[in-house]
C-alpha cells in the first residue's frame, strides 16, 4: 500500500494519532481502574477508546514501515521502528482489559453467586488495568522519543 496523500507520507498523521489514542486509552484504563465513579462514567466508552488506540497502532507501524523504505537507514531510525513493534501487544492488553473489566462490572459481578470470585477479579482486574496502562504509556513515550530523536538527530 501506498502510504502517502499528495505526495506527503500519512505516517506522521497516525503517529500523532497513536500518541494521543494510547495515552488516553492507558489513563482511561488506569481511571476505571481505580475510580468507581469513573466506571460508570465512561462506562461503554472505556472499551471503545482502547480499541481506537489499537486501531491506531498498526496504522502507525505499517505507514511507518513504509516511510522506512523511503528514507535512510540509520542507527537511530532502526532503533525506533525496533521499538515501536513493541508497542502493539500493550495496546492489545488495554483494549481486551478494558473490555473485559466493563463485561464484568455490566454484566458478571451481579450474577456471581460466591463474594470469593467477586473479590478475586474486583482485586485482579484493576491490578491488570494499572499495569497495562503504565506499560503502554512508558512504551509509547519511549518509541515517541525515539523517533524524535531519529528525525531531529539522524
Amino acid at each position: 500500500m501506498n502510504w502517502q496523500y499528495g505526495g506527503i507520507p500519512l505516517h506522521p498523521l497516525f503517529v500523532h494519532l497513536t500518541s494521543v489514542a494510547v495515552p488516553v486509552a492507558a489513563l482511561t484504563a488506569i481511571a476505571v481502574a481505580a475510580w468507581p465513579a469513573a466506571r460508570r462514567w465512561l462506562a461503554v466508552g472505556a472499551p471503545i477508546i482502547g480499541l481506537v488506540a489499537l486501531v491506531s497502532v498498526p496504522l502507525a507501524t505499517q505507514s511507518g514501515e513504509w516511510l522506512e523504505e523511503h528514507e535512510k537507514e540509520t542507527a537511530l531510525l532502526e532503533r525506533h521502528t525496533h521499538l515501536a513493534d513493541g508497542l502493539l501487544p500493550w495496546s492489545v492488553a488495554v483494549f481486551a482489559l478494558l473490555t473485559l473489566w466493563w463485561a464484568w462490572q455490566r454484566f458478571g459481578v451481579a450474577r456471581v453467586d460466591g463474594r470469593g470470585v467477586a473479590r478475586v477479579v474486583g482485586i485482579v482486574g484493576p491490578v491488570l488495568l494499572i499495569a497495562a496502562g503504565i506499560g503502554s504509556l512508558i512504551e509509547v513515550v519511549v518509541i515517541g522519543h525515539a523517533g524524535a530523536v531519529s528525525v531531529w538527530k539522524g
